[in-house]
């Protein structure tokens, strides 16, 4: 797709990066046929392929609407579409260029900026997690909206704190980053992971200091905000990965592991932190990455495997963002765990998407809709998944249990 960009942007980065993307456009569609929310809408410029071409205007100098704005605003940055193109158009990166462009230039309503920044500054506060436990005592009298957002205190069952195995052979050292909303919504997973890694003779080390991947601001068009949080976790892991014996640097969120993967990326126009985010994305794991040398340790541990069956959901950061696909059901099998076979429509988003599901709550609610449908055909007893997010957003739409799969395989070694 040639690209005559505007003045304005001809001699800029983001610009030059955005037209050699766009070049390996041939707009064949195909990309629109994988798309959650041309599924559900069907309108060309509510697809990926449409979505390019509101780019490519915007580049070249065309006019710039509210319109634009909210069919950018409607991509769940999914990136299903990045698996389906033949060409190999990284859609992702284009869609957070024209984004970012877009929010320049384009006023949003005062509400709508409001809940935004609530979003990005009060997920990432230290006092999300005493708000969230309040909103959990109210959370009978919040309207719908809010109600689905907040895990209710039974789908949170306490569990103690992580303790190491004093069986267990050090066979290695991982960081492991606990993120933002994670800790206080979820809190037992984070524990479950360090318990499972501690029985195969892996200490996790969780530095002081670090926070949100970057993630959230950056989806938000809050560019350089997400940069900050990526320096701040780079400044607290630096001193650690000095003495060398740090061999990945992980997290449970698969949205988190792909944030820290895009490391170098992000920061490779910076001098001071291009060469630390290189290092760091070459450590960058997603958890699940550690399963082939877990499970033959941790096999002989487990108690006797009831036969439960139990349904994968594969959140888009790990399928599509990763391109880690069929790992943890094919490791959880191995395991003699009674996984149902792959659901219809697995390769679409459940909705939840960061703070999409708040965002658009209408459409978040209808793709977690046609998910849970495509899922409970397996009649599954369990439901497991591998991001907070992912399973916040599911639990919220069925009485099926949803857990994190690491949390499932801890209590199968008790």
């Amino acid at each position: 797709m040639q690209t005559q960009l505007s003045p304005q942007f001809s001699d800029t980065p983001e610009g030059e990066e955005a037209a050699a993307i766009l070049r390996k456009c041939v707009h064949c569609g195909f990309c629109n046929a994988t798309c959650p929310t041309y599924q559900l809408l069907g309108d060309e410029l509510d697809g990926p392929r449409g979505r390019i071409y509101l780019i490519k205007q915007v580049l070249e100098g065309g006019e710039v609407t509210r319109s634009t704005q909210q069919h950018l605003d409607r991509c769940l940055t999914c990136l299903n579409c990045q698996t389906t193109c033949p060409s190999g158009v990284a859609y992702g990166r284009l869609v957070e260029i024209g984004r970012n462009l877009v929010e320049a230039r384009v006023e949003r309503p005062v509400p709508e900026k409001a809940v935004r920044w609530l979003l990005k500054e009060g997920m990432t506060s230290r006092l999300f997690g005493p708000a969230l436990r309040l909103g959990q005592i109210v959370r009978p009298l919040l309207p719908q909206r809010l109600r689905d957002k907040i895990p209710r205190q039974s789908d949170v069952v306490p569990r103690p704190p992580a303790k190491s195995s004093s069986d267990a052979k050090l066979r290695g050292t991982v960081l492991m980053l606990p993120g933002c909303v994670q800790p206080s919504m979820f809190p037992n997973i984070d524990r479950a992971a360090v318990r499972v890694l501690a029985r195969a003779g892996i200490k996790v080390i969780q530095a002081a200091g670090t926070g949100c991947c970057g993630a959230l601001r950056t989806h938000l068009s809050d560019h350089d905000g997400g940069l900050q949080d990526m320096r701040r976790n780079i400044d607290a892991w630096d001193s650690l990965l000095a003495p060398g014996d740090i061999q990945a640097i992980i997290s449970s969120a698969t949205a988190c592991s792909l944030s820290i993967k895009e490391y170098p990326r992000a920061l490779g126009h910076d001098p001071k932190y291009a060469h630390k985010a290189a290092r760091i994305g070459a450590l960058a794991r997603d958890l699940s990455e550690l399963l082939p040398e877990l499970a033959p340790i941790l096999k002989p541990r487990l108690r006797p495997v009831a036969d439960e069956r139990i349904a994968f959901h594969a959140p888009c950061t790990l399928q599509h963002g990763q391109g880690l696909r069929g790992g943890v059901e094919a490791h959880l099998r191995a395991l003699g765990f009674n996984i149902a076979p792959e659901c219809d429509e697995s390769h679409l988003c459940c909705g939840s998407a960061g703070a999409y599901s708040v965002l658009q709550p209408k459409l978040a609610a209808q793709l977690r809709d046609r998910k849970l449908a495509n899922l409970a055909a397996r009649e599954p007893q369990l439901i497991l998944s591998a991001n907070v997010g992912c399973i916040q957003h599911l639990q919220s739409g069925t009485g099926i249990p949803v857990k994190h799969w690491i949390e499932f395989l801890d209590e199968a070694l008790e």
